[in-house]
């Protein structure tokens, strides 16, 4: 995140502002009686957390604050005080953000006393409120694109291999810092919460700042103390100055007139570059322990920009008579966007573990069917399924062109077979959405294969070790493949009387179906029970396609007690 111009009384501000650091951490948020901070449900994030290791740059500039007259507080608002320059606006879908979050969490976590201004510090410095580099933020709380950090390939920063198969950060083979509040994917699995209605989304400010403050909260600490306060902001990023930045923005939030800013483009609390700019210059080495989204300024930050030399203007011409400002007729506004139409197919299908090669398309049009460009068009995925939009989740927001057309990024199915709806809509008009349908179909599988060599034998009634199978296509593991397992004879017949077995319900089951295989094509069985009676045993494994393959994996009931049987008994069933 770029580091913002500060002034020539740079020096002045940052000592007040480290005073004013050290006035937040003996005070915190005030003082409250004793009480259990046992209510914390998350675990304490440890020092091997990626999320505290450096992942970015952010911006660590501290608020600029108006000299004080003697007897004044650093930090205190009125007269004879510091008080912030106007630089504590904060975007008003933002501060509702924050201020929502703090509210849920006095529900969920009473004895944290987080804050919604020190969320509000993280959201600063992290993205200036989800506003850094000419993103926005829309109405429902979600990012107009995506804000990533740089990819955690260990040189720069951090070292995080792909936690979460590109879902989030669209990279699947390192992960990056993701949204607003810069969440890496894996801390985010952990941490994600829903503070808008939907699903969790790091690119939305209500969810991203209700995880923001279930994350500082984590392990059931007491914010007021500064000892908690201050390994919080460490645990979100490991670095002194880091801690120092968000405080004294905190600080700055809570006493100063924190006013709302408009949402839109443009909006003059967050530095910005036109669409389409793209970064000319690297990125300067961080210190560590900071976090910043991979966009960046066109220009180091802190070198002024040359103006260019004004060109001559020529002479106003002489308006015509009976014509005001030179017989120019106003310009008649744009014909109003009536319809949506689809381009392309609307039914599409792939197969589980691929990308779907259709993408959503829509083109706007007005009454008299001509496009309509600038249009935000939003599109959803809808329906119980995994499927996301690369970096975004299941919501993609973008703008129609010239043509009137705007696309969505092709759709990742992950590891969940059904049929979803991909739907688009005009933010802002009640226009008929179009809908696309889209088939997961499960992923076909050759070869089911028993990882291990180790011989499977039980006592009656006693449990097998357990049996873990990997799903192979054309060579290489499939991720998301269905499979079900079928317990029959040496010879190949079912008897579904006798025999091991697994339990489901409390009830002795043979034929079980089993979660589908990860990304490393495997799936573990889940206890398979040995009965009375004695012999061999296999398995039986068929696909979703209805091909089936026998395992023979020399189940042996045995009557004396083998090395590798587990002496658990199962309860009657």
């Amino acid at each position: 995140m770029k580091i913002l111009p500060t002034r020539a009384a740079s020096v002045s501000r940052q000592g007040l502002c480290t005073a004013l650091l050290v006035a937040s951490l003996t005070a915190a948020v005030g003082v409250s009686p004793p009480h259990n901070t046992a209510d914390a449900d998350e675990p304490t994030p440890g020092p091997d957390n990626p999320q505290s290791r450096p992942h970015g740059t952010p911006n660590l500039a501290l608020p600029d604050l108006r000299p004080h007259s003697p007897g004044g507080l650093p930090g205190t608002p009125g007269p004879g005080g510091n008080t912030p320059d106007g630089t504590t606006g904060i975007p008003a879908t933002a501060l509702d953000a924050y201020k929502k979050a703090e509210a849920q969490a006095r529900i969920e976590l009473p004895n944290c006393h987080i804050p919604w201004q020190l969320i509000a510090g993280i959201g600063k410095v992290e993205s200036e409120h989800g506003t850094i580099f000419g993103t926005h933020l829309n109405p429902d709380g979600t990012t107009d694109k995506p804000i990533l950090g740089p990819a955690l390939t260990g040189s720069e920063f951090a070292l995080v291999r792909d936690t979460d198969g590109g879902f989030w950060d669209g990279d699947t083979q390192y992960d990056h810092a993701v949204g607003p509040m810069q969440f890496i994917p894996s801390t985010w699995k952990n941490i994600g919460s829903d503070g808008k209605g939907g699903y969790k989304n790091p690119n939305n400010i209500y969810d991203a700042s209700l995880g923001t403050a279930r994350y500082l909260c984590a392990g059931g600490r007491d914010l007021n103390k500064p000892g908690d306060l201050d390994k919080a902001i460490l645990s979100y990023n490991n670095s002194r100055k880091y801690v120092e930045s968000v405080t004294a923005w905190m600080r700055a939030y809570q006493n100063g007139d924190v006013s709302a800013l408009p949402d839109a483009p443009g909006n003059p609390s967050a530095p910005r570059v036109p669409s389409g700019n793209s970064p000319s210059t690297p990125s300067a080495p961080s210190t560590p322990g900071t976090s910043r989204p991979s966009q960046q300024p066109s220009r180091k930050p802190g070198t002024p920009s040359r103006p260019k030399p004004s060109e001559p203007t020529k002479p106003t011409e002489p308006s015509k008579p009976g014509k005001p400002g030179g017989g120019d007729k106003p310009t008649p506004p744009a014909p109003a966007t009536a319809r949506l139409e689809r381009v392309g197919d609307a039914q599409w299908s792939a197969t589980v573990g691929e990308t779907f090669r259709e993408q959503a398309r829509v083109r706007t049009l007005t009454d008299a069917g001509k496009p309509t460009a600038g249009v935000r068009v939003r599109f959803v995925i809808l329906g119980a399924t995994k499927a996301r939009f690369p970096g975004t989740g299941n919501v993609f927001t973008t703008t129609t062109g010239k043509d009137g057309v705007a696309t969505a990024p092709a759709v990742i199915t992950n590891d969940q077979a059904g049929q979803f709806t991909v739907r688009a809509t005009v933010e802002g008009r009640d226009i008929t959405p179009v809908d696309f349908a889209a088939t997961v179909t499960p992923a076909k599988v050759d070869t089911v294969q028993r990882v291990g060599k180790k011989p499977l034998q039980a006592l009656p009634n006693a449990a097998f070790d357990t049996i873990q199978l990997q799903a192979l296509a054309k060579g290489k593991p499939l991720a998301g493949a269905a499979l079900t397992a079928t317990v029959v004879a040496t010879d190949g017949k079912t008897d579904a009387t006798v025999g091991p077995y697994f339990k489901e319900n409390g009830k002795k089951v043979r034929t079980i179906s089993l979660a589908p295989t990860d990304e490393k094509g495997l799936v573990s069985l889940p206890d398979l029970f040995a009965d009375a009676k004695q012999g061999s045993f296999t398995l039986r494994i068929a696909t979703a396609d209805g091909r089936t393959q026998l395992l023979e994996l020399g189940l042996d009931v045995v009557t004396e007690n083998p090395a590798s049987a587990k002496p658990t008994v199962p309860a009657a069933g």
